[in-house]
């Protein structure tokens, strides 16, 4: 499989965030499926729209409903991109804790490309996420905690590798390091995907190549 541009089709993927609000909302009540409906058209919007620039028009248009229905599950448009994007943050960290459990031998990799999946899936969240969060305090907040809880995880297993080897390297310095590396990677997606850099794109046309050198990248920067 290749990183390729999205095409025009919108057929929801399966680690998108729309996936998962239409799978949450079948069999529910009319009110809860019309208020994923609302959230999932959101997500739509988002792809092809930056976040500044999302009406509640054009979410209403991609929702098939009228303005007025809007307004009985919303207050405005940052209260449903808030709530969107909190259960969001949610979503992606359970896939990375998955992806992490599932493969304990080699974490760091499986949450990497856990990672990089739903970040090539989402883009418009993503971008929410990596660009605009200042507009959202409570996802900003969620989102930090997402990363600090993912450095934890990281610094937390180079330490007990390293102590098994008898060396050390002090836990400030890891934690810095692991600041500086999360922000390489993240970089690279967004250039990758968001701004799409022709010489990111060049060299990324193999999904099992980026996330080696994300996964090596984790693993080179943090050892001693």
């Amino acid at each position: 499989m290749t990183l390729t541009a999205p095409t025009a089709d919108t057929t929801p993927l399966p680690d998108t965030h729309a996936t998962l609000l239409a799978e949450r909302a079948q069999d529910k009540p009319k009110g809860e499926r019309t208020r994923a409906q609302i959230m999932m058209a959101a997500c739509n919007v988002l792809d092809r729209t930056p976040p500044q620039d999302v009406t509640i028009g054009a979410i209403c248009k991609a929702a098939g409903i009228a303005h007025g229905t809007f307004y009985i599950y919303f207050p405005d448009r940052d209260a449903l991109l808030a709530d969107l994007l909190l259960g969001f943050v949610a979503h992606l960290q359970g896939r990375m804790l998955a992806a992490g459990h599932d493969t304990p031998q080699d974490r760091i990799r499986a949450a990497t490309r856990a990672y990089a999946v739903m970040f090539e899936q989402n883009q418009g969240l993503m971008r929410c996420l990596v660009h605009h969060l200042d507009t959202f305090p409570e996802a900003r907040a969620a989102f930090h905690r997402l990363n600090r809880d993912w450095l934890e995880t990281v610094v937390g297993a180079m330490q007990r590798r390293l102590e098994q080897e008898g060396r050390t390297v002090t836990g400030d310095e890891l934690w810095r390091r692991a600041y500086a590396l999360g922000g390489m990677v993240d970089h690279y997606l967004s250039s990758l995907f968001l701004s799409r850099e022709p010489g990111v794109v060049a060299v990324s046309a193999s999904r099992d190549a980026v996330i080696e050198t994300l996964s090596l990248i984790w693993e080179r920067g943090l050892e001693p």
